[in-house]
């Protein structure tokens, strides 16, 4: 599996609710295909896109927008993020 955890931070918690995305933090040697593929499989959700970000830290975000069936809010609900 390539998630490592959900992120919390309040730019999160906003995306979650206003753009329908949620922000993971992953391997480093992930693809976008990977995490796409765990998290369709793991969380039983749809994805439609998925932008990554490399960390000064030396992490990488991947941020995931699903898809407008599938909604972020009830994903973080189960997560215990909100």
């Amino acid at each position: 599996m390539k998630i490592k955890y959900p992120l919390l931070s309040e730019k999160a918690v906003g995306l979650i609710e206003k753009e329908n995305k949620i922000v993971f933090i992953v391997e480093n040697h992930a693809s976008k295909d990977e995490i796409k593929e765990d998290i369709e499989k793991e969380y039983n959700v749809k994805v439609k896109r998925i932008n990554v970000v490399n960390t000064l830290k030396g992490e990488k975000k991947a941020y995931v927008q699903l898809a407008p069936e599938s909604s972020a809010v009830d994903l973080a609900t189960k997560l215990k993020i909100l």
